[in-house]
């Protein structure tokens, strides 16, 4: 099952954190900053389980940048959760701490996460590049996440959901117009197309 992200919140054992995507050609984030990033979304769940503050600790630079990311959350292969911001607001680190409680306890598809599946839960991070305007003959598939915009309605797709289910551009532009609660065709009528790339690592699935 691909991640569908809730974008209504705008706001362990060392893990595998190889990339998962082809969505960026080369990797910003070094090992060691993508050990923590998961580390500090576990973290997150587990110090909301326990009623107490996150214990983050050193914190490199790089990672008190600001960007947009998700985080999404798998239990036994199938996604618990997934809650992300599409524009930077907050140093990164603070943004999975955030995005990872909110995966675990606030997105509504799901029942909140359980102490006993905190335990068995494995985190996938998206760092998102900033959004630019993007042609439909312009999309690349396996590279570029969407975002489609019309009034206040909004959906965003990450860049692995086409690459998952096969979708050529027209069928990504489909699903991401349906995701914001639009006609299929929206883009073709005067909805705006964004588009971004991520950077994808974390714990794989099973």
């Amino acid at each position: 099952m691909s991640p569908q992200p809730d974008t209504s919140k705008q706001h362990s054992a060392a893990p595998d954190c190889k990339p998962l995507s082809p969505s960026v050609n080369k990797s910003e984030y070094s090992q060691e900053e993508r050990h923590l990033l998961v580390r500090l979304a576990h973290e997150a769940i587990v110090s909301e389980l326990e009623d107490r503050e996150p214990i983050v600790g050193a914190v490199p630079e790089h990672l008190k940048q600001s960007r947009g990311a998700f985080t999404t959350l798998y239990l036994d292969g199938e996604v618990r959760g997934c809650v992300g911001f599409v524009y930077a607001g907050a140093p990164l680190y603070q943004t999975i701490l955030e995005t990872a409680r909110a995966a675990a306890f606030q997105d509504t598809r799901f029942l909140p996460v359980t102490p006993e599946e905190a335990s068995r839960l494995q985190v996938v991070i998206n760092v998102l590049s900033p959004l630019v305007t993007i042609r439909p003959e312009e999309i690349e598939i396996g590279n570029h996440g969407l975002l489609v915009s019309l009034g206040t309605a909004r959906g965003l797709l990450l860049p692995e959901v086409a690459t998952e289910h096969g979708w050529d551009a027209v069928t990504f532009l489909e699903h991401t117009c349906r995701k914001a609660g639009l006609p299929r065709d929206a883009w073709q009528h005067g909805a705006k197309l964004e588009a971004f790339t991520a950077e994808t690592f974390g714990q794989r699935p099973h």
